[in-house]
Protein backbone atom coordinates (compact mmCIF):
# COMPACT_ATOMS: atom_id res chain seq x y z
CA UNK A 1 0.00 0.00 0.00
CA UNK A 2 1.49 3.32 -0.81
CA UNK A 3 2.07 5.78 1.76
CA UNK A 4 0.95 9.69 2.17
CA UNK A 5 1.71 12.35 5.18
CA UNK A 6 0.01 15.48 5.64
CA UNK A 7 1.72 18.31 7.62
CA UNK A 8 -1.32 20.10 9.33
CA UNK A 9 -4.74 18.62 11.02
CA UNK A 10 -6.71 21.90 10.05
CA UNK A 11 -10.04 21.44 7.61
CA UNK A 12 -7.90 21.40 4.49
CA UNK A 13 -5.14 19.18 5.66
CA UNK A 14 -7.37 16.47 6.72
CA UNK A 15 -9.73 17.13 3.38
CA UNK A 16 -6.40 16.29 1.74
CA UNK A 17 -5.71 12.99 4.23
CA UNK A 18 -9.35 11.69 4.00
CA UNK A 19 -9.19 12.07 -0.14
CA UNK A 20 -5.95 9.83 -0.21
CA UNK A 21 -7.42 7.32 2.63
CA UNK A 22 -10.05 6.91 0.42
CA UNK A 23 -8.06 5.81 -2.55
CA UNK A 24 -6.44 3.89 -0.91
CA UNK A 25 -3.43 5.23 0.42
CA UNK A 26 -2.04 4.62 3.87
CA UNK A 27 -2.11 8.08 5.58
CA UNK A 28 -0.56 9.90 8.63
CA UNK A 29 -1.31 13.58 9.75
CA UNK A 30 1.00 15.45 11.95
CA UNK A 31 -0.05 18.52 13.56
CA UNK A 32 1.84 20.92 15.96
CA UNK A 33 -0.91 21.51 18.44
CA UNK A 34 -2.41 19.37 21.35
CA UNK A 35 -6.04 19.29 19.63
CA UNK A 36 -6.43 18.96 15.95
CA UNK A 37 -8.88 21.67 14.17
CA UNK A 38 -6.68 24.29 13.37
CA UNK A 39 -9.20 27.45 11.92
CA UNK A 40 -11.81 24.74 13.02
CA UNK A 41 -10.75 23.75 16.48
CA UNK A 42 -13.26 24.82 19.48
CA UNK A 43 -11.61 25.02 23.11
CA UNK A 44 -12.77 26.13 26.58
CA UNK A 45 -11.56 29.99 26.69
CA UNK A 46 -12.98 32.07 29.36
CA UNK A 47 -14.95 29.73 32.20
CA UNK A 48 -15.19 25.93 32.56
CA UNK A 49 -18.23 24.70 30.16
CA UNK A 50 -18.13 27.64 27.44
CA UNK A 51 -16.71 26.29 24.54
CA UNK A 52 -15.48 28.76 22.26
CA UNK A 53 -15.10 28.34 18.36
CA UNK A 54 -10.98 29.46 18.11
CA UNK A 55 -11.32 30.80 14.72
CA UNK A 56 -14.62 30.74 12.33
CA UNK A 57 -17.81 30.31 13.60
CA UNK A 58 -20.11 30.26 11.56
CA UNK A 59 -19.96 27.92 8.01
CA UNK A 60 -21.54 29.66 4.93
CA UNK A 61 -19.91 26.79 2.57
CA UNK A 62 -20.32 23.78 4.60
CA UNK A 63 -23.49 23.00 2.17
CA UNK A 64 -21.81 24.73 -0.86
CA UNK A 65 -18.45 23.38 -1.08
CA UNK A 66 -18.29 20.70 -3.36
CA UNK A 67 -15.71 18.81 -1.20
CA UNK A 68 -18.41 19.11 1.76
CA UNK A 69 -21.28 17.97 -0.94
CA UNK A 70 -19.36 14.65 -1.88
CA UNK A 71 -18.12 14.39 1.79
CA UNK A 72 -21.69 14.47 2.92
CA UNK A 73 -21.32 16.33 5.60
CA UNK A 74 -24.46 17.60 6.73
CA UNK A 75 -25.73 13.97 6.73
CA UNK A 76 -22.65 13.37 9.27
CA UNK A 77 -23.13 16.05 11.82
CA UNK A 78 -26.04 18.34 12.65
CA UNK A 79 -26.24 21.88 11.76
CA UNK A 80 -28.31 24.29 12.59
CA UNK A 81 -29.22 27.17 10.36
CA UNK A 82 -30.50 30.54 11.71
CA UNK A 83 -33.56 32.29 9.73
CA UNK A 84 -31.37 35.70 9.79
CA UNK A 85 -28.46 34.46 8.26
CA UNK A 86 -26.45 37.72 8.93
CA UNK A 87 -27.52 41.35 10.12
CA UNK A 88 -26.42 45.22 10.10
CA UNK A 89 -27.24 47.24 13.35
CA UNK A 90 -27.26 51.14 12.74
CA UNK A 91 -27.77 53.60 15.25
CA UNK A 92 -31.36 54.94 16.60
CA UNK A 93 -32.43 51.20 16.98
CA UNK A 94 -32.19 50.37 12.79
CA UNK A 95 -31.37 47.30 11.47
CA UNK A 96 -30.58 45.36 8.40
CA UNK A 97 -31.53 41.82 9.01
CA UNK A 98 -30.76 39.66 5.97
CA UNK A 99 -32.95 36.53 5.91
CA UNK A 100 -32.78 33.56 3.91
CA UNK A 101 -35.67 34.28 2.65
CA UNK A 102 -34.75 36.81 -0.29
CA UNK A 103 -38.42 37.84 -0.05
CA UNK A 104 -38.46 38.81 3.07
CA UNK A 105 -35.32 40.74 3.20
CA UNK A 106 -36.03 43.00 0.15
CA UNK A 107 -39.46 43.83 2.11
CA UNK A 108 -37.42 45.00 5.31
CA UNK A 109 -35.17 47.41 3.52
CA UNK A 110 -37.60 49.78 2.32
CA UNK A 111 -36.92 51.94 -0.89
CA UNK A 112 -33.79 50.01 -1.59
CA UNK A 113 -35.47 46.45 -1.47
CA UNK A 114 -36.03 46.25 -5.12
CA UNK A 115 -32.52 47.08 -6.02
CA UNK A 116 -31.00 44.87 -3.58
CA UNK A 117 -33.33 42.16 -4.92
CA UNK A 118 -31.99 42.72 -7.90
CA UNK A 119 -28.48 42.45 -7.43
CA UNK A 120 -28.74 39.24 -5.81
CA UNK A 121 -31.51 37.64 -7.70
CA UNK A 122 -29.79 36.36 -10.22
CA UNK A 123 -27.22 34.79 -8.32
CA UNK A 124 -29.40 33.42 -5.63
CA UNK A 125 -30.84 31.32 -8.26
CA UNK A 126 -27.94 30.11 -9.04
CA UNK A 127 -26.06 29.62 -6.08
CA UNK A 128 -24.53 26.50 -6.95
CA UNK A 129 -23.11 27.70 -9.77
CA UNK A 130 -21.78 30.78 -7.88
CA UNK A 131 -19.99 28.24 -5.37
CA UNK A 132 -18.76 25.73 -8.48
CA UNK A 133 -17.11 29.37 -10.09
CA UNK A 134 -15.70 30.69 -7.00
CA UNK A 135 -14.54 27.47 -5.32
CA UNK A 136 -12.26 26.48 -7.98
CA UNK A 137 -9.27 28.48 -9.74
CA UNK A 138 -9.34 31.33 -11.44
CA UNK A 139 -7.30 29.99 -14.35
CA UNK A 140 -9.76 27.18 -14.95
CA UNK A 141 -12.55 28.32 -17.61
CA UNK A 142 -15.68 27.68 -16.45
CA UNK A 143 -18.34 25.06 -18.40
CA UNK A 144 -21.02 27.99 -18.36
CA UNK A 145 -19.99 31.72 -18.61
CA UNK A 146 -23.51 33.39 -17.69
CA UNK A 147 -23.30 33.13 -14.06
CA UNK A 148 -19.40 34.23 -14.12
CA UNK A 149 -19.88 36.71 -15.98
CA UNK A 150 -23.09 37.90 -14.09
CA UNK A 151 -20.89 37.63 -11.53
CA UNK A 152 -17.86 40.02 -12.34
CA UNK A 153 -20.33 42.73 -13.23
CA UNK A 154 -22.05 42.78 -9.86
CA UNK A 155 -18.95 42.50 -8.24
CA UNK A 156 -17.27 45.68 -10.16
CA UNK A 157 -20.32 47.82 -9.48
CA UNK A 158 -19.77 46.81 -5.70
CA UNK A 159 -16.09 47.05 -5.63
CA UNK A 160 -15.66 50.35 -7.28
CA UNK A 161 -16.81 54.03 -6.01
CA UNK A 162 -20.32 53.27 -8.47
CA UNK A 163 -21.16 50.87 -5.29
CA UNK A 164 -24.12 53.55 -4.18
CA UNK A 165 -25.47 53.91 -7.29
CA UNK A 166 -28.25 51.75 -7.26
CA UNK A 167 -29.33 52.62 -3.50
CA UNK A 168 -30.73 55.44 -2.06
CA UNK A 169 -30.65 55.16 1.90
CA UNK A 170 -28.05 53.85 4.42
CA UNK A 171 -29.17 50.56 5.39
CA UNK A 172 -28.81 48.06 2.21
CA UNK A 173 -25.13 49.31 1.64
CA UNK A 174 -24.33 48.65 5.19
CA UNK A 175 -25.34 45.20 5.10
CA UNK A 176 -23.55 44.78 1.52
CA UNK A 177 -20.29 46.16 3.31
CA UNK A 178 -20.41 44.41 5.99
CA UNK A 179 -20.17 40.99 4.32
CA UNK A 180 -17.66 42.65 2.19
CA UNK A 181 -15.67 43.74 4.91
CA UNK A 182 -14.75 40.11 6.22
CA UNK A 183 -11.77 39.92 3.68
CA UNK A 184 -9.73 42.60 5.34
CA UNK A 185 -9.38 44.40 2.55
CA UNK A 186 -9.78 47.82 1.50
CA UNK A 187 -13.64 48.94 0.90
CA UNK A 188 -14.43 49.46 -1.93
CA UNK A 189 -12.37 46.55 -3.53
CA UNK A 190 -13.28 43.91 -6.35
CA UNK A 191 -12.04 41.18 -4.60
CA UNK A 192 -13.92 42.42 -1.61
CA UNK A 193 -16.99 42.59 -3.11
CA UNK A 194 -17.03 39.19 -5.27
CA UNK A 195 -16.49 37.30 -1.48
CA UNK A 196 -18.92 39.38 -0.03
CA UNK A 197 -21.66 38.77 -3.29
CA UNK A 198 -20.93 35.40 -2.72
CA UNK A 199 -21.28 34.79 0.99
CA UNK A 200 -24.52 37.24 0.70
CA UNK A 201 -25.90 34.35 -2.39
CA UNK A 202 -25.43 31.55 0.06
CA UNK A 203 -27.17 33.11 2.66
CA UNK A 204 -30.09 33.48 0.42
CA UNK A 205 -29.67 30.66 -0.68
CA UNK A 206 -29.07 27.69 2.06
CA UNK A 207 -28.28 30.17 4.60
CA UNK A 208 -25.18 30.12 6.79
CA UNK A 209 -25.15 27.02 8.98
CA UNK A 210 -23.41 26.71 12.58
CA UNK A 211 -22.35 23.10 13.26
CA UNK A 212 -24.01 21.73 16.67
CA UNK A 213 -21.41 21.14 18.90
CA UNK A 214 -18.93 23.82 17.78
CA UNK A 215 -16.42 23.75 14.65
CA UNK A 216 -14.83 20.66 16.56
CA UNK A 217 -17.80 18.63 15.02
CA UNK A 218 -16.52 19.48 11.36
CA UNK A 219 -13.13 18.69 12.06
CA UNK A 220 -14.65 15.23 14.37
CA UNK A 221 -16.46 13.78 11.40
CA UNK A 222 -13.32 13.93 8.85
CA UNK A 223 -11.14 12.33 11.73
CA UNK A 224 -13.88 9.39 12.16
CA UNK A 225 -13.47 8.65 8.53
CA UNK A 226 -9.71 9.30 8.62
CA UNK A 227 -9.49 6.36 10.86
CA UNK A 228 -12.32 4.48 9.33
CA UNK A 229 -9.88 4.17 5.92
CA UNK A 230 -6.59 3.24 8.15
CA UNK A 231 -5.27 6.82 8.37
CA UNK A 232 -3.52 8.36 11.81
CA UNK A 233 -3.32 11.45 14.03
CA UNK A 234 -0.24 12.28 15.35
CA UNK A 235 -0.68 15.36 18.13
CA UNK A 236 2.08 17.45 19.18
CA UNK A 237 4.66 17.37 16.31
CA UNK A 238 5.76 20.04 15.53
CA UNK A 239 7.58 19.76 11.76
CA UNK A 240 10.54 22.04 11.16
CA UNK A 241 11.99 20.24 8.32
CA UNK A 242 11.08 18.08 4.99
CA UNK A 243 13.53 16.36 6.16
CA UNK A 244 11.76 14.87 9.30
CA UNK A 245 9.45 13.40 7.38
CA UNK A 246 9.38 9.55 6.63
CA UNK A 247 9.48 8.49 3.54
CA UNK A 248 6.05 9.23 1.21
CA UNK A 249 4.26 8.92 -1.99
CA UNK A 250 3.02 12.21 -1.34
CA UNK A 251 3.38 14.62 1.09
CA UNK A 252 0.60 17.11 1.85
CA UNK A 253 1.51 19.95 3.64
CA UNK A 254 -1.34 22.22 5.41
CA UNK A 255 1.16 25.28 5.41
CA UNK A 256 1.52 28.91 4.08
CA UNK A 257 4.14 29.36 1.34
CA UNK A 258 6.84 31.47 4.07
CA UNK A 259 6.48 28.10 6.29
CA UNK A 260 6.80 26.40 3.07
CA UNK A 261 10.26 27.99 2.29
CA UNK A 262 11.34 27.54 5.85
CA UNK A 263 10.61 23.39 5.87
CA UNK A 264 12.42 23.00 2.88
CA UNK A 265 15.14 25.07 2.77
CA UNK A 266 16.84 24.81 -0.31
CA UNK A 267 15.44 21.87 -1.94
CA UNK A 268 13.33 24.54 -4.08
CA UNK A 269 14.49 25.78 -7.39
CA UNK A 270 15.19 29.92 -7.15
CA UNK A 271 12.09 30.96 -9.37
CA UNK A 272 9.78 29.67 -7.17
CA UNK A 273 11.26 31.08 -3.59
CA UNK A 274 10.94 34.06 -5.28
CA UNK A 275 7.49 33.80 -6.10
CA UNK A 276 6.92 32.07 -2.92
CA UNK A 277 8.60 35.19 -1.29
CA UNK A 278 6.34 37.39 -3.54
CA UNK A 279 3.30 36.46 -1.97
CA UNK A 280 1.60 38.70 0.23
CA UNK A 281 -0.28 38.42 3.60
CA UNK A 282 -3.03 40.77 4.57
CA UNK A 283 -4.30 42.16 7.70
CA UNK A 284 -4.48 40.29 10.70
CA UNK A 285 -7.62 39.81 13.49
CA UNK A 286 -7.49 40.67 17.32
CA UNK A 287 -9.51 38.24 18.31
CA UNK A 288 -12.08 38.55 21.49
CA UNK A 289 -14.82 35.88 23.19
CA UNK A 290 -17.36 36.72 26.32
CA UNK A 291 -19.02 34.16 28.55
CA UNK A 292 -22.32 35.82 29.21
CA UNK A 293 -24.90 35.66 31.88
CA UNK A 294 -27.51 35.94 29.52
CA UNK A 295 -27.70 36.65 25.86
CA UNK A 296 -26.90 40.22 23.90
CA UNK A 297 -29.58 42.79 25.13
CA UNK A 298 -29.12 44.22 21.16
CA UNK A 299 -31.46 47.59 21.01
CA UNK A 300 -33.24 45.71 17.65
CA UNK A 301 -34.99 42.28 18.61
CA UNK A 302 -34.27 40.86 15.74
CA UNK A 303 -30.44 40.92 15.73
CA UNK A 304 -31.06 38.31 18.40
CA UNK A 305 -32.04 36.04 15.53
CA UNK A 306 -29.25 36.52 13.70
CA UNK A 307 -26.25 34.11 13.51
CA UNK A 308 -23.88 36.67 12.86
CA UNK A 309 -23.90 40.35 13.44
CA UNK A 310 -21.42 42.71 11.60
CA UNK A 311 -20.99 45.61 14.00
CA UNK A 312 -20.06 48.74 12.44
CA UNK A 313 -22.69 51.12 11.21
CA UNK A 314 -23.24 52.31 7.99
CA UNK A 315 -21.19 51.31 5.17
CA UNK A 316 -19.27 54.88 5.04
CA UNK A 317 -17.99 53.84 8.77
CA UNK A 318 -17.25 50.56 8.06
CA UNK A 319 -15.30 51.72 5.25
CA UNK A 320 -13.75 54.34 6.94
CA UNK A 321 -12.60 51.23 9.82
CA UNK A 322 -11.22 48.91 7.14
CA UNK A 323 -9.45 51.43 5.41
CA UNK A 324 -7.84 52.56 8.76
CA UNK A 325 -6.43 49.28 8.90
CA UNK A 326 -5.58 48.97 5.70
CA UNK A 327 -2.93 51.98 6.27
CA UNK A 328 -1.89 50.83 9.43
CA UNK A 329 -4.17 52.07 11.78
CA UNK A 330 -6.28 50.94 14.49
CA UNK A 331 -9.96 53.23 13.74
CA UNK A 332 -11.57 54.05 16.90
CA UNK A 333 -15.07 52.53 16.25
CA UNK A 334 -13.76 49.15 14.69
CA UNK A 335 -16.24 46.32 12.40
CA UNK A 336 -16.39 43.81 14.39
CA UNK A 337 -17.67 40.41 13.33
CA UNK A 338 -20.12 38.49 16.07
CA UNK A 339 -21.81 35.45 16.88
CA UNK A 340 -23.42 34.05 19.80
CA UNK A 341 -24.14 30.82 19.03
CA UNK A 342 -25.36 29.56 22.10
CA UNK A 343 -28.65 31.17 21.21
CA UNK A 344 -29.17 28.24 18.32
CA UNK A 345 -26.94 25.36 20.13
CA UNK A 346 -27.26 24.74 23.75
CA UNK A 347 -24.02 22.92 24.07
CA UNK A 348 -22.11 25.58 23.75
CA UNK A 349 -22.41 27.39 27.36
CA UNK A 350 -24.06 26.07 30.87
CA UNK A 351 -27.82 26.54 31.53
CA UNK A 352 -29.15 29.96 31.14
CA UNK A 353 -25.80 31.49 30.02
CA UNK A 354 -24.18 32.27 26.65
CA UNK A 355 -21.08 32.48 24.58
CA UNK A 356 -20.52 35.31 22.33
CA UNK A 357 -17.67 35.20 19.48
CA UNK A 358 -16.13 38.10 17.85
CA UNK A 359 -13.18 39.26 16.44
CA UNK A 360 -11.97 43.16 14.99
CA UNK A 361 -9.69 43.67 12.41
CA UNK A 362 -6.28 45.11 12.96
CA UNK A 363 -3.02 46.11 10.63
CA UNK A 364 -0.81 42.47 10.40
CA UNK A 365 1.38 41.63 13.99
CA UNK A 366 -0.76 44.41 15.77
CA UNK A 367 0.19 43.86 19.57
CA UNK A 368 -3.20 45.72 20.49
CA UNK A 369 -5.79 44.04 22.98
CA UNK A 370 -8.65 45.37 21.28
CA UNK A 371 -11.05 43.86 24.33
CA UNK A 372 -12.47 47.35 25.17
CA UNK A 373 -12.82 48.57 21.59
CA UNK A 374 -14.88 45.44 20.94
CA UNK A 375 -17.13 45.59 23.88
CA UNK A 376 -17.51 49.57 23.68
CA UNK A 377 -19.17 48.60 19.74
CA UNK A 378 -21.49 46.16 20.71
CA UNK A 379 -22.50 48.53 23.76
CA UNK A 380 -23.47 50.99 21.27
CA UNK A 381 -26.16 48.73 19.93
CA UNK A 382 -26.47 46.97 22.54
CA UNK A 383 -27.13 48.86 25.75
CA UNK A 384 -26.29 47.09 28.79
CA UNK A 385 -24.32 44.69 27.58
CA UNK A 386 -21.26 45.10 29.63
CA UNK A 387 -23.18 44.23 32.27
CA UNK A 388 -23.55 40.70 31.07
CA UNK A 389 -20.28 39.69 30.85
CA UNK A 390 -18.62 37.10 33.13
CA UNK A 391 -14.94 36.79 31.26
CA UNK A 392 -13.56 37.62 28.21
CA UNK A 393 -10.34 35.68 26.33
CA UNK A 394 -8.43 38.21 24.33
CA UNK A 395 -6.25 37.32 21.79
CA UNK A 396 -3.87 39.90 19.83
CA UNK A 397 -2.80 39.20 15.98
CA UNK A 398 0.71 38.46 17.43
CA UNK A 399 -1.16 35.26 19.48
CA UNK A 400 -3.49 34.61 17.01
CA UNK A 401 -0.48 33.72 15.15
CA UNK A 402 1.29 32.47 17.82
CA UNK A 403 -1.55 29.94 18.04
CA UNK A 404 -1.63 28.83 14.68
CA UNK A 405 1.42 29.88 12.26
CA UNK A 406 -1.05 29.55 9.22
CA UNK A 407 -2.19 32.96 10.24
CA UNK A 408 0.89 35.34 9.92
CA UNK A 409 0.73 38.77 11.42
CA UNK A 410 -2.69 37.44 12.29
CA UNK A 411 -3.82 36.82 8.69
CA UNK A 412 -6.90 34.23 9.00
CA UNK A 413 -6.99 34.16 5.49
CA UNK A 414 -3.69 32.81 5.24
CA UNK A 415 -2.22 34.99 2.41
CA UNK A 416 -4.16 38.52 1.28
CA UNK A 417 -6.94 37.81 -0.98
CA UNK A 418 -6.65 40.11 -3.27
CA UNK A 419 -7.89 40.08 -7.00
CA UNK A 420 -4.05 39.42 -8.52
CA UNK A 421 -3.47 36.50 -5.66
CA UNK A 422 -7.20 34.63 -6.20
CA UNK A 423 -5.38 34.20 -9.64
CA UNK A 424 -1.87 32.95 -8.83
CA UNK A 425 -2.34 31.65 -5.25
CA UNK A 426 0.46 30.88 -4.57
CA UNK A 427 1.81 31.04 -8.00
CA UNK A 428 0.46 31.06 -11.26
CA UNK A 429 -0.48 28.46 -12.31
CA UNK A 430 -3.12 25.94 -13.84
CA UNK A 431 -1.90 23.30 -10.95
CA UNK A 432 -0.65 26.06 -7.88
CA UNK A 433 -0.97 22.60 -5.47
CA UNK A 434 2.26 21.50 -7.12
CA UNK A 435 5.28 22.17 -6.16
CA UNK A 436 9.07 21.60 -7.86
CA UNK A 437 9.86 18.60 -5.13
CA UNK A 438 8.35 15.66 -6.31
CA UNK A 439 5.32 13.92 -4.66
CA UNK A 440 5.31 17.49 -2.46
CA UNK A 441 2.22 19.56 -2.66
CA UNK A 442 0.46 22.67 -1.03
CA UNK A 443 -2.82 22.28 0.62
CA UNK A 444 -3.44 25.32 2.53
CA UNK A 445 -6.02 28.12 2.30
CA UNK A 446 -2.91 29.55 0.83
CA UNK A 447 -3.69 27.72 -2.36
CA UNK A 448 -6.79 28.20 -5.01
CA UNK A 449 -9.60 28.47 -4.21
CA UNK A 450 -8.48 30.25 -0.68
CA UNK A 451 -9.65 31.34 2.51
CA UNK A 452 -12.72 30.27 4.25
CA UNK A 453 -13.48 26.35 5.49
CA UNK A 454 -14.49 24.71 2.91
CA UNK A 455 -11.72 21.61 3.11
CA UNK A 456 -11.28 22.65 -1.24
CA UNK A 457 -7.66 23.51 -0.67
CA UNK A 458 -6.73 19.99 0.21
CA UNK A 459 -9.07 18.46 -2.02
CA UNK A 460 -7.70 20.02 -5.07
CA UNK A 461 -4.23 19.02 -4.02
CA UNK A 462 -5.25 15.30 -2.95
CA UNK A 463 -6.54 15.16 -6.46
CA UNK A 464 -3.82 16.62 -8.23
CA UNK A 465 -1.65 14.27 -6.38
CA UNK A 466 -3.44 11.19 -7.22
CA UNK A 467 -3.50 12.22 -11.03
CA UNK A 468 0.03 13.46 -10.59
CA UNK A 469 1.89 10.36 -9.06
CA UNK A 470 -0.66 7.26 -9.86
CA UNK A 471 -2.80 8.43 -13.15
CA UNK A 472 -5.79 8.19 -11.23
CA UNK A 473 -8.17 10.93 -12.74
CA UNK A 474 -11.27 9.89 -11.09
CA UNK A 475 -12.05 11.74 -7.60
CA UNK A 476 -12.43 8.26 -5.16
CA UNK A 477 -15.72 8.41 -3.38
CA UNK A 478 -16.30 10.16 -0.05
CA UNK A 479 -20.09 9.54 0.39
CA UNK A 480 -20.65 8.21 4.41
CA UNK A 481 -20.60 4.39 4.35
Amino acid sequence: MDTAVVVGAGPNGLAGAVTLARAGMRVRVYERADQPGGGAATRELTLPGFHHDVCSAVHPMAFESRFFREFGLSDRIPFVTPEVSFAQPLDGGRAGIAYRDLERTREGLGADGDAYARLLRPLVERASEVAEFTGSPLLRIPDRLRTPIVFGLRSLEQGTPAWNARFREEVAPALLTGVAAHTILAQPSIAGAGAGLALTTYAHAQGWPIPVGGSQSIITALLDDLRAHGGELILDHDVTSLAELPEAAVTLLDVTPKAFLGLAGDRLPARYRRALRRFRYGGGVAKVDFALDGPVPWRHPELARAGTVHVGGTRQEVAEAENAVHRGRLPDRPYVLVSQPSVFDATRAPAGKHTLWTYTHVPAGSPADRREAVTAQIERFAPGFRDRILATSSRTAIEVERHNPNYPGGDISAGAPELWQLFARPTFSGEPWRTPIPGVYLASASTAPGPGVTGLPGWFAALTALRREFGIATAPDLAPR
